[in-house]
């Protein structure tokens, strides 16, 4: 939303006698590792005993009212710009049934550990019209909601989402997390699919993220400029990859591309 992280707290739950000695240390030295990447200092935070171990941050910030970047305020016309590659769900889920190859891993990891800092400040020198990071809800359904809030739809090309290396083979072998298929589900009739579009690549773009990327909606004059300022900042994945348009709020249109 434009804002600066300031400071964050620590918040663990976690089960001592269950996870082996440095266990707990090295999950805290990784998200100290982020943070200070972030420019964010960590000043302590909060620790239970559970059985599922959990952690976050809980990260304060400013942002001055004229420059928040809001969800809502897209315009028909404005371009769509993701600016990382989609498919982290599945490949976790392919982790865990020991299938994914390394360089899946590798990839899927080197995104999720990403910052979206680089991006968000180059979205704030150029300006758009709106802009929401893809996570649980998946690409599509993110842009659903913002599609929502602005009273607007969308045209999305299929084949210009960028993709992460393996995600569609592991979405045809059948590597699908169940918050996939529930975002698939839950957006129903909003969605329009091209026949040209293949089962796995929808599923994909309903694949729920972790730490995905920004998804943003920018005057269509200002997108060859923003794109040029997301690969300058170290965001070459970024792509154009579809339209706002008029239509029922909400709905989107997605064809093979």
């Amino acid at each position: 939303m434009g804002a600066r992280p300031l400071f964050a707290l620590n918040l663990v739950a976690f089960p001592r006698d269950l996870l082996g000695a440095g266990v707990l240390e090295r999950i805290l030295r990784g998200g100290s590792d982020i943070a200070l990447q972030a420019g964010v200092a960590i000043i302590g935070g909060h620790s239970i005993e559970d059985r599922e171990p959990k952690y976050g941050l809980c990260v304060m910030g400013e942002v001055h009212p004229d420059r928040i970047v809001r969800n809502t305020g897209a315009q028909p016309g404005d371009v769509l710009v993701l600016t990382k590659p989609i498919g982290t769900g599945v490949i976790a889920t392919a982790i865990k049934a020991g299938t994914a190859s390394a360089n899946a891993v590798a990839h899927a990891t080197a995104s999720m550990i990403t910052l979206n800092r680089s991006a968000a400040e180059a979205m704030l020198r150029i300006g758009v019209s709106a802009a929401t990071d893809v996570t649980g809800f998946g690409l599509l359904g993110h842009l659903a909601a913002m599609l929502r809030a602005s009273g607007a739809s969308a045209r999305v090309l299929a084949r210009k989402v960028p993709l992460l290396p393996e995600a569609w083979e592991l979405a045809e072998q059948g590597h699908i997390p169940g918050g996939t298929r529930r975002n698939r589900t839950d957006l129903g009739d909003a969605v329009r699919w091209d026949d040209g579009v293949p089962e796995s690549l929808r599923v994909l773009l309903c694949d729920a993220q972790t730490s995905g990327g920004l998804l943003i909606a920018t005057p269509r004059d200002n997108a060859d400029r923003l794109l040029n300022e997301l690969n300058a900042a170290g965001t070459p994945a970024a792509a154009r990859i579809g339209e706002v348009i008029a239509g029922e709020p909400g709905s989107i249109e997605v064809i093979r591309g």
